[in-house]
């Protein structure tokens, strides 16, 4: 890959565009908002100035109600060989390509699954996608080159890719993505009712709780509206659990003896599930259940970089070491400091070390 252009300078967008720009493809940024453009220009990311000949790919990053039209415009445009998109939703904007009549042999729906609370170009990272997955969704139409291509830009970007049908994709993301902003979303909002004293109690679990709810709301609205079918039936399926957790509680403050037993048993099998599908993660994320910590090794770098700086940056990350090993400091100095964390603990960490300046493997 020698040329890109990526259409949108937000988050993705850019940290996409730094990332290519970072291994030498010649990346062309294109935004219908100049000062997008302008400061994704100044990060490095890119040129504005438009290509002289089709590029080997482009990557659409807007909403996905804006996917298909804008595929189809720069197709006809031939701004490019091979398109690709990074919308969090796959089945609908591909339909709508085939309904307007795109090019789908050269088209591959793609979604990288990594992002930040904050948005826009000043937050995109180059390394925002180092070891995360990015789906990649090839249809029977799609050609060997343009999936090969896709591929490319994956392992440019530092991710690890995964091949899923767009429906098989649309599930999985409403259950690990979309449900969960959804509830987040609903969880903060009680915080508007709240009495100012309980909001200023408020400590590291309903932030984490609630973290995602910062996201840009009519971004969401469109992700969600895209996928309404699968987070439906999720959320029909939740809307039964909660229905028994209130029964339970009611039960347990008005029922007698019997039915408080009974209360108890159904929050406790309530409960005992969610800390069932908690390990699950767990177990993926770190390639190993609890008692199996990830290792973080990082640079002590200089003596401005001393051990004590690096516990209070672990500190204010709000992460609990499960331990630490430290370097021979006879034999070097300014080594690497081996930091043992919960499996989902890793990335936060990994990602707010980085952006206090240390180096992290």
């Amino acid at each position: 890959m020698h040329t890109a252009a990526v259409v949108g300078t937000g988050l993705i967008g850019t940290s996409i565009a730094l990332a290519l720009t970072g291994r030498g493809v010649t990346t062309h940024l294109i935004d219908r908002d100049p000062r997008s453009v302008r400061i994704a220009v100044a990060r490095g990311a890119g040129t504005p100035e438009p290509p002289s000949a089709p590029v080997d790919i482009a990557v659409i990053c807007v909403p996905p109600s804006d996917v298909a039209r804008t595929i189809a415009d720069h197709q006809k445009a031939e701004l490019a060989k091979v398109y690709t998109d990074v919308a969090s939703v796959k089945a609908l904007p591909h339909a709508e390509c085939l309904a307007l009549g795109c090019d789908t042999t050269a088209l591959v729906g793609g979604h990288p699954l990594a992002g930040r609370e904050r948005s826009g170009p000043l937050s995109a990272r180059a390394d925002l996608f180092d070891d995360r997955h990015w789906v990649l969704t090839p249809t029977p139409e799609t050609s060997e080159t343009a999936l090969n291509r896709a591929l490319e830009l994956v392992s440019l970007c530092g991710a690890v890719p995964v091949l899923l049908d767009p429906t098989d994709h649309d599930r999985a993301v409403a259950l690990i993505s979309h449900l969960p902003h959804l509830m987040a979303s609903l969880t903060a909002a009680r915080l508007l009712e709240g009495e100012d004293y309980a909001v200023r109690l408020a400590g590291r679990g309903m932030r984490d709780v609630t973290r995602i709810a910062a996201g840009d709301a009519r971004l969401w609205t469109d992700i969600l509206a895209a996928n309404a079918a699968a987070v439906s039936v999720l959320l029909a399926e939740l809307t039964a659990d909660l229905q028994r957790t209130a029964e339970a509680l009611d039960r347990l403050t008005d029922g007698g003896p019997g039915q408080q037993d009974a209360a108890l048993a159904d929050l406790t099998d309530i409960l005992r599930r969610g800390s069932e599908g908690r390990a699950r993660i767990a177990t993926t994320l770190g390639g190993g259940g609890a008692g199996h910590p990830t290792s973080l090794s990082v640079s002590l770098g200089d003596q401005n970089r001393r051990l004590e700086r690096l516990l209070d940056d672990v500190s204010e990350a709000r992460v609990d070491l499960e331990d630490m090993l430290l370097p021979d400091v006879a034999a070097s100095p300014f080594g690497s400091v081996e930091l043992l964390v919960a499996p989902d603990a890793a990335r936060p960490l990994t990602e707010a070390l980085r952006d206090r300046g240390w180096a992290v493997r």
